[in-house]
């Protein structure tokens, strides 16, 4: 295993436990402890997790790039359904849209009125809140399950073939230099894949994502149409934006803030 996969399992395995010793990540990882401690000062350096004794924390530890198997849990559900009330004022009936995996997307699923719609998504929790209603079609582009999402080697090409209107997208984290980024590279093709074949690109971010950055950027801000957040975003963070012409959405009605 190369170091890039190490970083990344390390990184899920984090993800997912919140903290973890030398020891065990050495035996998990079939390596010898002097190469994990390297592995993790390297990560450290890069901001991702915060080295303690005999071990690593996550240094961004409210943040996912996919959801552990107990789902999302009550973390920041006040900014989620925030965003993704704010989100469905962009779908229209009739639309043919994707909502990317996540906890923002997940409750703009709960949210969704049981209307006439084309729904595309692999997050496994999205279709069960969206199979009970029956005026919304289902795409499931398939693949093996990675906790709550379906990922496969055809699942980017699948999407690409499709018309889509529009994309939700979910990351991590958000940076105005870095862009949008994850943990886990395996999602990054099929993130890639919905960017590039949506007419319209969303990205929904809560304000504590701002200004991090995690290990595969998968867009540029500059391919998001607009980026969705709550109104918790402080005034730096809306400046340094706007003065690259990245258009946010927090529901403020500033201008050059779409309400």
């Amino acid at each position: 295993m190369n170091a890039l996969k190490r970083h990344e399992k390390i990184m899920e395995i984090l993800i997912e436990r919140q903290e973890i010793g030398v020891g065990e990540l050495s035996s998990l990882l079939d390596v010898t402890g002097k190469t994990i401690r390297e592995d993790l000062a390297r990560l450290e350096e890069k901001g991702l997790l915060t080295r303690v004794h005999g071990g690593a924390m996550l240094a961004q530890n409210d943040q996912f790039g996919i959801l552990s198997p107990r789902g999302t849990g009550d973390r920041h559900a006040a900014e989620k359904a925030e965003i993704a009330a704010r989100a469905l004022r962009y779908i229209e009936p009739g639309d043919i849209i994707a909502l990317d995996g996540g906890g923002t997307t997940l409750e703009m699923a709960r949210q969704l009125e049981n209307a006439p719609l084309t729904v595309i998504t692999n997050d496994l929790f999205i279709l069960s809140e969206l199979a009970r209603k029956d005026r919304i079609r289902l795409v499931v582009p398939g693949g093996e399950r990675v906790r709550n999402v379906l990922i496969g080697p055809g699942s980017a090409d699948f999407v690409g073939g499709l018309n889509i209107s529009k994309a939700f997208l979910s990351a991590t984290a958000l940076h105005a230099e870095l862009g949008a980024s994850i943990y886990t590279g395996d999602l990054v093709p099929y993130k890639k894949a919905l960017v590039r074949t949506a007419r319209h690109v969303y990205g929904v971010v809560e304000h504590q994502k701002f200004g991090n950055f995690a290990l595969w950027t998968f867009a540029d801000c500059a391919d998001l149409d607009v980026i969705i957040t709550d109104g918790g975003l402080d005034a730096a963070q809306k400046e340094l934006f706007a003065r690259k012409n990245i258009r946010l959405d927090d529901g403020s009605g500033q201008p050059g803030y779409p309400a």
